[in-house]
């Protein structure tokens, strides 16, 4: 009986010996039209394996065990063809992005079988009358035609697939598809912008140049995780179903050269410390991110040990970004120490507030990134002040420590900030104009964290202890600015003097109150609401008074012809003249260029 399997096997196989049909045009089995034969094909070569098996237990040089191995190695021969020819044909229909919608790593849905079996059952169905003893299967569930095409494709390969590696030719199933697959994840690599850079040609590079191949990676790695890579997994997964340990070399093989290729792009940014600067350091958070939102997928699909390659250039990446990130935080701390700018004569917000806040702000939307790097740097070992001076006890931050440091670690860039705001106020002559530059300053501060993610990392309770001290300066400004004009009049301005003594008090009124004017009308407070609250207040402390001495001494002086009059402003002449003060543009009579700061650099207009 064996020997007449051994006959039945030689039959189908000398059949479609591709000797044989050497000279005419290559006709694949696993197409529709040859399935069943394909299938045959495939049971021939089973059976061919049971026989082998048998007589090699008789005896190693039988002549049947001969004539078996010389048909095995002809079979296999179409084999190899066929799952080349399978592979090249089905490129399309075993896209990256259509296996990786598979919702699991199982075999494939729909088995060569399954279409034999439906084949066999039409034939019968086509020669008897008799109704079949079993009822009908149910009808699949629609899919579509690529999606199915897919499928189909994936079980011919793992039909082949599980032929060879029985036979004992897992290595060459390999090596055939190593070639196809690995070509077709470099080439999607290549059309995806992931080149091979070093740190010394990154150094070289213009940062335009260099910014546009980050963005191209940022989008290439997310494509190359999520579709690419975990396509491929699945497909080796599928075709080598019957061999975990071959399916895992097979992808490894195929994958890992380009995997560590592709996070070396992220390390060798990291290590590149000529090209650090602060206004770099966002696109490398924005690598430190991208791999971070990855690692549950990276740990997913380069889990066996034989990808460890790629987990370990991926942690290499996040350290030498970390390091990076560190490096341009100082970079940026010693950038506020240094600035020499000059002060806006104005006492408006000062160019240099406005770049460190925006920086701060933008900081503040990578607080995650951002936490895990300097957790094992808090900022309290850098500085003799305590702890609890960079801690809002009510930040929100709880017991998370990692949260903590970043919020400390911007309340100290933010003191930084202000220690050098408190230095350049002393430039001014005015000491009225001192505290109203701080006071610009410090509210700029308020609003920009009040309204940014940056509220939630400092708290209510840092934002109102900071808004206070801004009410302070301006009370001081208001105390130093307009004290002679206040004190001009008697604290009681309805009491009884003698004209000339109303006639001196309404001189020094007047004198007081143009000389603060003329002085203060070029003076700026950007923020309307301050702006108002500045002037609701220096109203009230101003006008009711006048008012009143107004009312009770204006009779004693007539307007004579010739002669100035004695009494000059009316009431409401006073609040007009108020409500024009501290309207001068930003920019005027400041010396800085807010282009001299990297708040102007295309990083930040980009984003």
């Amino acid at each position: 009986m064996m020997e007449e399997n051994l006959d039945v096997a030689e039959s189908m196989i000398r059949k479609w010996d591709l000797d044989a049909h050497r000279h005419e045009k290559f006709s694949p089995l696993f197409v529709d039209d040859n399935r069943a034969e394909a299938k045959r094909f495939i049971e021939a070569i089973d059976g061919l394996r049971r026989a082998m098996h048998y007589y090699v237990k008789l005896t190693s040089g039988h002549e049947n065990l001969v004539r078996a191995q010389n048909l095995m190695q002809i079979a296999i021969k179409r084999l190899e063809k066929e799952f080349y020819f399978s592979l090249s044909a089905n490129r399309k229909n075993l896209d990256s992005e259509s296996v990786s919608g598979r919702s699991s790593r199982a075999s494939a849905r729909t088995s060569v079988s399954d279409f034999y079996d439906d084949e066999a059952s039409e034939e019968e169905e086509s020669t008897t009358a008799t109704p079949p003893r079993t009822p009908p299967r149910s009808p699949p569930r629609e899919i579509s035609e690529a999606d199915r095409a897919s499928e189909i494709a994936m079980a011919d390969l793992k039909s082949i697939a599980d032929c060879m590696i029985a036979s004992g030719y897992g290595k060459e199933c390999v090596r055939i598809y190593k070639l196809i697959r690995k070509s077709i994840i470099d080439e999607t690599l290549y059309y995806l912008g992931v080149g091979n850079l070093n740190s010394s040609q990154m150094q070289k590079m213009e940062w335009n140049v260099l910014e546009a191949k980050i963005k191209s990676w940022l989008h290439a790695v997310k494509v190359a995780v999520k579709t690419l890579f975990t396509g491929e997994r699945i497909l080796c997964d599928i075709v080598f179903s019957s061999s975990e340990k071959i399916a895992e070399s097979c992808f490894a093989e195929i994958s890992r050269d380009a995997a560590v290729n592709l996070f070396s792009f992220p390390e060798n940014f990291g290590k590149s410390k000529k090209i650090l600067s602060p206004e770099k350091l966002f696109r490398a958070l924005d690598l430190y991110e991208a791999i971070c939102d990855l690692w549950p997928e990276i740990e997913a699909v380069f889990s066996h040990d034989s990808l460890s390659a790629v987990k370990s250039e991926a942690t290499a990446a996040l350290m030498k970004l970390g390091e990076a990130v560190r490096t341009m935080l100082a970079q940026f701390e010693a950038a506020i120490q240094k600035d020499s700018s000059k002060i806006p004569t104005g006492g408006g917000v000062h160019p240099l507030t406005r770049y460190v806040m925006n920086f701060l702000v933008f900081l503040g939307d990578y607080s995650g990134a951002l936490s895990d790097i300097i957790a094992d740097s808090p900022v309290g070992s850098q500085t003799p002040l305590p702890e609890s001076y960079f801690l809002s006890p009510t930040s929100g931050v709880g017991d998370d420590s990692s949260a903590a440091s970043i919020t400390a670690r911007l309340a100290w860039l933010i003191l930084v900030l202000l220690c050098k705001l408190d230095g350049k106020a002393v430039l001014y002559n005015d000491v009225a104009l001192s505290y109203l530059f701080l006071a610009n300053n410090l509210n700029y501060v308020v609003s920009k964290i009040r309204n940014s993610n940056l509220g939630l990392l400092m708290g209510p309770d840092w934002i109102w202890k900071n808004r206070s001290k801004v009410n302070q300066y301006m009370a001081n400004y208001e105390r130093m600015g307009w004290s002679k004009v206040i004190s001009s009049l008697p604290e009681d301005p309805t009491a009884e003097i003698t004209p000339e003594e109303a006639k001196e008090r309404f001189t020094r009124f007047y004198l007081g109150f143009e000389e603060a004017y003329r002085k203060q009308v070029s003076w700026v407070i950007p923020d309307p609401k301050l702006r108002d609250e500045v002037k609701v207040s220096l109203a009230k402390k101003i006008v009711p008074g006048y008012r009143a001495f107004y009312r009770m001494h204006r009779g004693n002086f007539n307007r004579d012809i010739g002669v100035e009059s004695i009494v000059r402003y009316a009431p409401e002449d006073l609040d007009n003249y108020l409500s024009d003060l501290f309207f001068a543009a930003a920019g005027t009579g400041t010396s800085v260029s807010y282009g001299s700061y990297p708040e102007s650099s295309s990083l930040y207009r980009g984003r």
